[in-house]
């Protein structure tokens, strides 16, 4: 113990897990007070961190506060049924875990720890949260799942820096308008196996939460507001009493996973059909049938059906691979009528497309056919964002050079053979650049520094265009970047310098490895790597917890990970590589 102790000193950091200590000695207490001969006192300083997790203590003692400098305090895994009034006066404690233990109340002086950011409480003997907590402003993240919690106290509207909180498995019956409506950082929530029995309207608020699980509740319905989670990547519903959703479901357009199993649905909603998910789970539900439309939905990878009472479709389409049934669905599609009574013409279309611009700023020439665009579209030079996808177009037109303001340009499912370099040094303020599924050529090796501002670039299905060594790095503000279906066999080495990265699609290509440099893309929050060669991934990947909020890894062949966990989602698998490291 002295020598943990003089080291300690040394260090600020002391970590006395695993040790079947009953209580934490006194010297901890007074570690400054403890400097022995030779040590040099004026080099010492005080705890800053200390962990007692994994041992049989009983009592914290109220001399914690004679550890002013405290950041991080862990007491996980013990025996405590309390906490001391003294933990308010941490005023420098950031992180607080006191999860597993056997604690029913924590004190009202916790608030005046006003610098918490993390708060771990979970599987204690809690039945309420302390309204103090509402002074702690600067809390980001909050734990309290597996206790007996009836309510969320309302002081908490103070917290609004809140992102990430878990009240699983307790006894909740309500979360308030209120305080979801002044929560509008949160990226992350989980309030699943608890007694509520609607959403609220404020649900809406939540435009950054990317994770939402409500599951194992009595929830009745799900409010239109939803539309405003426009960054919902993974919603739970399953095990609620859900009759019917609302078609303003079709506009989460980030959604990948929607698990609305044991529901009492009668249908899936045509609007909803407009997503483009991953894996859709309705199982148990009352569904007799299914919308053509849903065939439409060729992102599916997994679709599950079992124990619907279907009567349109055969047991064996219902239980067979996902494709085969998409199929069956889009072969049940009306054929488009001729022509759709081509009174309103091409020309009727653009000409209106045109006027519109003028005054809306954007113009969009979508799925018009188009292999060359017209001259007089481009009537106003003041155009921010320009969508041309889904034509026949070969070349981008030298009009286009006059759009100095333009910042979004969508070029996806057309025939663009080259790089149009030289146009795209005429836009300056170009931040947003989509070309998915066109005929590129390979790109020139200083290509993208035509375009040093751009923060989105798609430019999946084009699997010549990237030189040996893309040169992403001039790419410094980049933010999402889709190289889907491009038949990459190695991750280029200079997406690694992407530090403000935020979502990196790689999916459908043939990469058998993960480089450990990904830990170092902090700001990395959607992560895809489904359907490549992966059998291993890097346990260092476990850093990136918890900013890491999406990683999808369906279709590889992943042997260091068991099923139960992969099935777990985006937040187990982190975890278990964090633990990972932690063991070696």
């Amino acid at each position: 113990m002295d020598r943990l102790l003089k080291a300690a000193r040394a260090s600020g950091s002391l970590n006395l897990s695993n040790r079947s200590l009953r209580e934490i000695p006194n010297e901890v207490y007074r570690s400054l007070d403890s400097v022995e001969d030779g040590e040099k006192w004026w080099e010492a300083v005080e705890l800053q961190k200390l962990i007692v997790a994994h041992n049989n203590i009983k009592v914290l003692k109220e001399d914690l506060r004679n550890l002013p400098q405290l950041t991080v305090l862990n007491v996980s895994h013990n025996k405590l049924t309390e906490l001391p009034a003294a933990i308010g006066e941490l005023p420098a404690l950031k992180s607080l875990d006191v999860s597993f233990n056997s604690i029913q109340q924590l004190p009202d002086e916790i608030g005046s720890a006003i610098s918490l950011v993390k708060i771990d409480c979970s599987h204690n003997q809690l039945k309420e949260l302390p309204t103090s907590l509402g002074r702690c402003v600067g809390l980001s993240d909050l734990k309290a799942s597996n206790n007996s919690i009836t309510s969320l106290p309302e002081d908490m509207v103070n917290c609004s820096k809140l992102s990430k909180l878990d009240v699983e498995a307790n006894k909740i019956t309500m979360l308030s308008d209120n305080l979801i409506a002044s929560w509008t950082q949160l990226t992350e929530l989980n309030a699943s196996k608890n007694f509520l029995s609607s959403i609220p309207e404020s649900i809406g608020c939540l435009s950054r939460i990317i994770r939402l699980d409500l599951h194992q509740n009595r929830i009745s319905s799900v409010p239109s507001s939803i539309t405003g989670c426009c960054s919902l990547v993974e919603f739970y519903m399953g095990n609620n009493a859900l009759s019917t959703l609302p078609a303003e479901i079709g506009t989460l357009s980030h959604l990948g996973t929607f698990d609305l199993h044991s529901n009492q649905l009668k249908e899936y909603p045509v609007e909803a059909c407009k997503l483009r998910l991953s894996v859709l789970d309705l199982s148990n539900n009352s569904l007799t049938g299914l919308a053509p439309e849903l065939g439409e939905m060729t992102t599916l990878r997994k679709l599950l059906l079992t124990g619907n009472p279907l009567r349109t479709l055969r047991s064996s389409l219902v239980s067979g691979p996902t494709q085969a049934l998409l199929r069956y669905l889009r072969s049940r599609l009306p054929q488009s009528e001729e022509a759709e009574n081509t009174t309103t013409s091409k020309v009727d279309v653009i000409t209106m497309a045109t006027r519109l611009s003028i005054t809306s700023k954007e113009l969009s020439l979508e799925g018009l056919g188009l292999s060359a665009v017209p001259s007089q579209v481009w009537e106003s030079g003041e155009v921010v964002k320009v969508d041309l996808s889904r034509n026949s177009i070969q070349e981008l037109p030298v009009e286009l050079s006059s759009c100095t303001s333009l910042n979004t340009l969508i070029l996806s499912r057309n025939k663009i053979k080259e790089w149009p370099g030289a146009i795209f040094k005429t836009l300056p303020n170009l931040l947003s650049l989509k070309l998915e599924s066109n005929s590129l050529g390979q790109i020139p090796s200083d290509g993208f520094q035509a375009i040093p501002m751009l923060q989105v670039l798609d430019l999946s299905g084009n699997a010549a265009s990237l030189p040996e060594h893309p040169p992403f790095s001039s790419l410094p503000h980049l933010q999402e970047l889709y190289l889907r279906q491009m038949q990459i066999y190695e991750v280029p080495s200079e997406i690694l310098s992407l530090q403000n990265l935020r979502i990196l699609d790689l999916s459908r290509n043939s990469l058998q490895s993960i480089p450990l440099g990904f830990k170092n893309l902090t700001s990395l929050v959607e992560f895809d790597l489904s359907d490549n060669n992966i059998s291993a991934l890097p346990a260092e990947l476990g850093f990136l917890e918890p900013s890491l909020q999406v990683l999808r890894l369906d279709g590889n062949p992943l042997r260091s990970i068991r099923r139960t966990i992969l099935d777990r989602g985006t937040k187990a698998v982190l975890t278990y590589l964090k633990d990972k490291i932690t063991d070696l």
